[in-house]
């Protein structure tokens, strides 16, 4: 992974006391709260309902052991004992006092991260597929190009007061892990009939109030130029975009209002005297930068290990989890394990400061001191020999983490909600749970197969409802909380916005909705079909039927229009 050399220990080093000073005048009212909220959010720190959150950046969503450890040193010294991993790759802690939060970024600093730029209208942290590298459908390994972009983008003054926050995903493999589609930019690796290597180019593409996929812009860019052509999307949008309402103001609205082939043909124009400025990209800077993501000392196997097909042939327990929580390597012998954070009665995506320093334990042990973090809020052990998936299976259970229901109903994907979000109209968490709890089943989970439940605690979709195949959000009424449901939503390379069934529902309604909705699936899939095929076959209609079809016990229901008001 990469390393910081003396310019980046020299930047952060000084970024931090630059923060320092900052929250000391802040404490002495010398800075107002006006005066001192950019300064926090491009530190990453928020103010949320109970205390101040601090979202740590994790790029491209690679750790090392070390770091993971200092994650977890983190979370007992200056939160509540967890942190919470998110769709951006990232850490948060939801507990933190503004005296403690230079502290924090100068322990960080120590282990090669910082919390730059994880908020604020700017360029956030790139992110990508959590199986780069060790992928078998991927053309390259994408990280390279990744952590050249995060160092042009970070600190850049062009590009520091953007009209809205900014994100940017790479995709190199056939099968879209990285979701590229709703990102501000998209980047797919992609060769031309020649065989050369560049990029096909998505713009536009987002979430929030006004859900929309990214339009291509260009079909092949050649990858020398993949810092002059992004500079030319940020420039047309940094001048157009618009600043009087921060509701519209993101890149999507721009490119909607213009059309995708006026904004690419605009972004064109201001390539043309950018294209061959000294940011373009030279073979030597590309190797220079690959060299620190070299593989790692596999060892060399003919093939799959026969052990673990008896063992999954001898214990059913096993076989579920290697189905769901295992996928394929691209070196013989090896297996990339997804360990999940979605245990029933745990909040999807947090891990306690024990679980994270044995998770840091485990990636020594059995993956090269690495491991990554997914969009789906799970974590990844990259470069597992097959001959220790038994073991390392015993331990993680042991430990809580080997759920086998990785791409099922339960392993859902669940923003922070108004249980600490200053933001969200509802809570999230209490539904994921009651949800959870309600199918804490496996074998029907099994039985049910892949199925996106996302879950939002309000429009802004940190939770990514809209993609998700059931959507659910979270909406004010009269001060009461409710939630909208969604359905047909999906990211990947078939990625579609959910559309909403029809009036909302009370919290104690969501999990006999759900309920309804698996119903309906049931009875009507086609052998082997996935929930999302039956949407897409079925229309909503017969969803929505049903759901509303009777009265749902467990609420103050009314009868009439009014009932689901």
């Amino acid at each position: 992974m990469y390393r910081y050399d003396q310019y980046d220990h020299q930047i952060v080093k000084e970024r931090v006391a630059q923060f320092r000073s900052q929250v000391e005048r802040r404490l002495s009212d010398e800075l107002s709260e006006d005066e001192f909220r950019p300064l926090r959010l491009q530190n990453g720190l928020y103010m949320q309902r109970h205390a101040y959150m601090l979202r740590v950046a994790v790029p491209y969503g690679l750790l090392s052991s070390p770091q993971m450890r200092m994650f977890a040193h983190i979370a007992r010294k200056y939160d509540r004992g967890y942190g919470h991993f998110t769709t951006r790759q990232n850490i948060q802690y939801n507990w933190i006092e503004l005296e403690h939060t230079p502290d924090i970024l100068a322990e960080l600093a120590s282990v090669e991260m910082h919390a730059i730029q994880t908020s604020g209208n700017c360029i956030r942290n790139i992110t990508s597929d959590e199986y780069c590298g060790v992928a078998a459908d991927e053309l390259i390994d994408p990280r390279p190009f990744a952590e050249i972009l995060r160092q042009w983008s970070t600190f850049h003054p062009e590009f520091a007061w953007l009209p809205r926050k900014f994100k940017i995903a790479f995709n190199a493999a056939a099968n879209d892990r990285a979701a590229v589609q709703i990102h501000d930019i998209g980047l797919n690796v992609v060769k031309n009939a020649e065989g050369e290597l560049g990029f096909q180019v998505l713009a536009g593409g987002g979430m929030g109030r006004t859900p929309i996929l990214g339009s291509v812009i260009r079909e092949f860019l050649p990858w020398p130029h993949l810092l002059t052509y992004v500079e030319a999307i940020m420039r047309v949008y940094n001048q157009y975009g618009r600043r009087d309402n921060k509701y519209k103001a993101r890149i999507k609205i721009l490119v909607k209002a213009i059309g995708a082939e006026e904004f690419a043909r605009q972004v064109e124009a201001e390539w043309a005297d950018l294209q061959d400025s000294p940011s373009t990209l030279t073979q030597e800077e590309l190797d220079r930068v690959t060299s620190y993501f070299a593989l790692p000392a596999y060892e060399k196997f003919a093939g799959d290990d026969a052990s673990v097909a008896q063992l999954r042939g001898e214990n059913k327990a096993f076989h579920n989890w290697l189905t769901r929580n295992v996928k394929p390597h691209k070196v013989p012998g090896y297996a990339i394990v997804l360990l999940s954070l979605k245990k029933t009665g745990t909040p999807p995506g947090d891990a306690t400061a024990e679980q994270i320093d044995f998770i840091a334990d485990l990636a020594d042990r059995y993956s090269f001191g690495e491991l990554r973090v997914t969009h789906e809020q799970n974590l990844v052990l990259a470069d597992v020999q097959q001959a220790q998936l038994f073991a390392l299976w015993q331990e993680a259970k042991a430990h809580g983490l080997a759920t086998p229901n990785i791409g099922l109903l339960t392993d859902m994907i669940c923003c922070p909600g108004g249980d600490f979000c200053s933001l969200a109209n509802a809570k999230s968490i209490p539904i994921a749970e009651a949800i959870s709890e309600r199918f804490d089943n496996l074998d029907f989970q099994h039985d049910i197969g892949e199925i996106e439940l996302n879950i939002s605690g309000c429009i802004n979709a940190c939770g990514h409802h809209h993609v998700g195949n059931i959507g659910i959000l979270g909406v004010d009424k009269d001060g009461s909380e409710w939630y909208q449901v969604s359905l047909g939503g999906a990211q990947g390379n078939d990625s579609a916005i959910g559309k909403i069934i029809g009036p909302s529902f009370s919290a104690q309604q969501m999990p006999e909705v759900v309920g309804r909705v698996l119903e309906v699936y049931v009875r009507d899939r086609i052998e082997d079909e996935r929930f999302i095929d039956t949407v897409r076959r079925l229309g909503i209609v017969p969803f929505k039927e049903h759901v509303y079809a009777t009265p749902i016990k467990g609420s103050q229901y009314q009868s009439g229009e009014d009932a689901y008001a």
